[in-house]
């Protein structure tokens, strides 16, 4: 693996000339030159990375997921995170095109942006969750990559950095309402992800081991849809204003109802074969959902 901590290291290892401010760099994707070798090359990078951009042959690979950008893709990476890319046939040429904005932390330093920059979830979505933008989307974000570009290759001056980081909260701030529509527009696909996780959930409470697996997490779920964690807890949110948390604890109460309502279990056997290793948090988790106890929901059927 390669890790760069400047924006500098990554520009002179990918031969491109060396950055005109050392906390920032405007990348044209098809200017960067390629390199030989099907063997994926693992990288991490300690800045952010903004891309909005097709390459044609080339495969990333992101966690244990591999994909290709032919359609076009707009994606977001935050510091630390791990990806490789791969020609997919040495055979055949290699076509890119697009724009990357790299944005190192320090140059968010003593800015509003240096704070807030961390509570957009895309930055927690994977690449294979990335943006897909219409042509009137992508000309809004290209524009504002072009601004970047602009006021990052003029003379440098006390306006410039409070100019920039306006300009990044603009793109970031677009990004966000894409998504949002990306969510509402794809439709079929968000509400097979969703009928998707009614039948994980229902399985998994149906299943008879559940005492020794344990409650399900945001993080097994997500899994099992082969989605990150925050996409589909945002997914959700937006299709049925729940997210993922709120999801499995509505299947787990109707599960808790079905049994107290037709079985002779008592509650705590019901808590501990629903995966509770207390009885006080199912009963707590109950009440804070029915406004009952166990006992008094049980008590309404007699």
């Amino acid at each position: 693996m390669r890790r760069f901590t400047t924006i500098s290291e990554f520009h002179a290892f990918a031969q491109l000339p060396k950055p005109q401010h050392p906390l920032l760099s405007v990348v044209d994707v098809s200017t960067v030159p390629h390199r030989d070798g099907a063997e994926p090359m693992s990288m991490v990078f300690d800045f952010y990375s903004i891309s909005i951009k097709r390459m044609h042959n080339v495969h990333v690979q992101y966690g244990q997921h591999s994909f290709d950008f032919n359609e076009g893709i707009m994606s977001f990476m935050a510091p630390g995170q791990v990806f490789s890319m791969a020609v997919a046939d040495p055979a055949q040429a290699v076509e890119k095109s697009g724009w990357v904005v790299y944005v190192h932390p320090d140059f968010l330093w003593n800015t509003p942006l240096a704070k807030t920059i961390k509570q957009y979830d895309f930055w927690d979505y994977s690449l294979k969750e990335g943006l897909f933008l219409s042509a009137k989307e992508e000309a809004a974000i290209l524009s504002l990559v072009f601004a970047i570009e602009r006021e990052y290759t003029s003379t440098i001056d006390r306006f410039s950095k409070r100019i920039i980081v306006s300009q990044l909260e603009s793109l970031l701030h677009y990004a966000d309402r894409f998504y949002d529509r990306q969510f509402l527009t794809r439709e079929k696909a968000n509400h097979e992800v969703l009928e998707r996780l009614e039948t994980l959930l229902h399985a998994y409470f149906d299943s008879p081991d559940l005492l020794e697996r344990g409650l399900p997490t945001v993080q097994y779920v997500a899994e099992r849809l082969r989605v990150s964690p925050k996409y589909l807890s945002n997914l959700l949110r937006v299709l049925t204003g729940q997210n993922t948390q709120q999801h499995i604890h509505a299947q787990l109460i109707a599960k808790a109802k079905e049994q107290l309502s037709t079985t002779s279990l008592t509650v705590s056997e019901i808590a501990y074969g629903l995966g509770f290793e207390h009885l006080q948090s199912f009963s707590k988790l109950f009440k804070t959902k029915t406004s009952l106890s166990p006992l008094a929901f049980r008590a309404s059927f007699n």
